[in-house]
């Protein structure tokens, strides 16, 4: 098994090292609502990550007229969150620990990309010249959802039920804070993965509208390179995401109107209509997305779910995630707006987002890491470790969509054998699992009997984030217990993980550039 599993993930390495996002034009023209885009053949799919970055492609995109008197009005697009119906007794196997280290090993190799494409964004630009069609009074309560965990789909992500359409119909999108644009697989979809339940058909919706080639908006999104010529006033804005993994996006850059659930100052429910939200309508779409519909990004650049809700609630938004373990009737939350209960939370603590580099990667929150603490002893790790390199490479970023903790070798290397030293005194290694290293055979003693180290991380502000064991182990068996931290190339970055987040209420505060969590027991909010 450890051969196969190695040759596994050393082709998966390979394909994603090796993919170059070429794709080809197609005879055929294919026309559906108010554009008409030349297809392309995309590459075979490995795993879906969420970043994008703009390639180097010869495709061609079609001008189509559009009557603007057929442009539709009326009722919005609502969005609304409710919890999927999770099957009870599934139990976690080494088998899924398996397709979540590959997962994340994918997804890593893509963030990695989208690193290296950031001299080439031009969101700054595009940001000064934007402006949106209406802006909304700001809002005196909150915006709540409900997430889901995604493991009985196979995925270490998190989900968020949404309600697209007039009428409006259920889909299922990734939340990401490693991405900016949002996007659903629409009709007709000449080429897309499988999701559970129905496409989004742009024809049934009544406030669907194209974004135009000659859009101000269309320069926020990443096109084909040589860019599209525009020919027509009506000529829709075609776009192209590439995710470094094989996996991709294509369609249209359009607006809809989203309806969100509001909680009042006073206690208070209510729905507020969004409008103009800018997302990808996708009609070519590759990868492996677990049943998901697309994706919900949470990132910093201006295209994001949050970036474009700031009118109404501000700049902040918060998320507090369960333990997997939790009865599977408690879900996590998510909450746009100012959260008073958690800035008067006793044990909230905040570190500084790292800011103003040219270098640095616009949609990643990056955190500065000063030192790791295993069972409250300092490592002896040099501080320019954690430095972001001039070539975009190093630093650390906190990432909602990735599931375990990564560390850069050669920082991972002392992380691991200092684990591996405080805990073998009490429990023998067992070396026969290749994927999670270290592990051990815990067998014969009670769960709640089990001293495991704490990880902690000192910031270069002085915070310092404390996790307990059971945020930093994963058990894959009553008696075998596993390190949830793994090492990544010299060369990548280090990532917090969504395992690692696992009931700390997590702040994301983009005015004061600040990072705040405070650990609490998620059920409960």
């Amino acid at each position: 098994m450890s051969t196969k599993l190695n040759i596994i993930l050393g082709l998966i390495f390979f394909t994603v090292s090796s993919f170059s996002g070429d794709c080809r034009t197609l005879s055929e023209k294919h026309k559906h609502n108010s554009s008409s885009l030349y297809g392309f053949n995309v590459q075979d799919p490995m795993r879906f990550s969420s970043v994008s970055s703009p390639t180097s492609n010869d495709c061609g995109f079609s001008s189509t007229e559009n009557d603007p008197a057929k442009d539709h009005t009326g009722e919005s697009v609502k969005l609304q969150l409710r919890r999927r119906e999770i099957k009870r007794g599934t139990k976690r196997t080494t088998h899924s620990a398996v397709d979540l280290k590959i997962q994340d090993l994918t997804r890593i190799q893509t963030l990695h990309a989208r690193v290296k494409k950031t001299k080439n964004q031009t969101y700054e630009k595009a940001k000064k010249k934007v402006t949106s069609n209406s802006t909304p009074e700001a809002l005196s309560g909150q915006l709540v959802a409900t997430l889901e965990s995604g493991m009985t789909l196979g995925s270490g992500e998190y989900f968020m039920d949404v309600l697209v359409g007039t009428p409006p119909k259920h889909f299922s999108l990734i939340l990401d804070t490693g991405s900016d644009l949002n996007w659903l697989q629409c009709l007709p979809c000449y080429d897309c993965f499988q999701q559970n339940g129905a496409f989004y058909d742009p024809k049934k919706s009544a406030s669907f509208k194209n974004i135009t080639c000659n859009d101000p908006r269309c320069s926020l999104i990443s096109s084909p390179e040589p860019p599209v010529q525009c020919e027509s006033d009506y000529q829709s804005c075609p776009y192209f995401y590439w995710y470094g993994d094989r996996s991709n996006t294509t369609g249209d850059f359009a607006v809809e109107t989203f309806t969100v659930n509001l909680t009042t100052t006073e206690g208070g429910n209510s729905e507020y209509k969004v409008e103009n939200m800018m997302f990808g309508c996708g009609h070519w779409n590759r990868g492996l997305f677990n049943g998901a519909s697309g994706l919900l990004g949470l990132g910093r650049g201006p295209l994001s779910f949050s970036s474009q809700l700031q009118s109404l609630y501000g700049h902040s938004f918060s998320y507090c995630l369960v333990d997997r373990n939790s009865d599977t009737n408690v879900s996590s939350k998510l909450i746009f707006g100012e959260d008073k209960k958690l800035l008067n939370h006793p044990n909230l603590n905040f570190t500084s987002f790292v800011d103003g580099k040219e270098y640095s990667t616009e949609t990643f929150y990056y955190i500065q890491i000063k030192s790791i603490l295993v069972g409250g002893e300092a490592l002896d790790i040099p501080e320019e470790t954690w430095n972001i390199s001039s070539d975009g490479s190093g630093g650390t970023i906190i990432d909602s969509g990735t599931t375990l903790s990564y560390f850069a070798e050669p920082t991972y290397e002392i992380i691991k054998n200092k684990f591996a030293e405080k805990v073998k005194e009490k429990y023998p290694v067992f070396r026969d699992f290749p994927i999670l290293d270290p592990c051990f055979n815990v067998s014969g003693v009670k769960k709640n009997s089990i001293q495991l180290p704490e990880l902690g991380i000192t910031f270069a502000d002085s915070a310092v984030w404390n996790f307990p064991a059971e945020n930093s182990f994963i058990w894959l068996s009553e008696d075998l217990v596993c390190l949830a931290i793994l090492g990544t190339p010299k060369s990548a970055f280090s990532i917090i993980g969504n395992y690692q987040q696992q009931n700390f209420h997590i702040l994301y505060d983009t005015k004061k550039s600040r990072l705040g969590f405070a650990p609490t027991k998620c059920a409960d909010i």
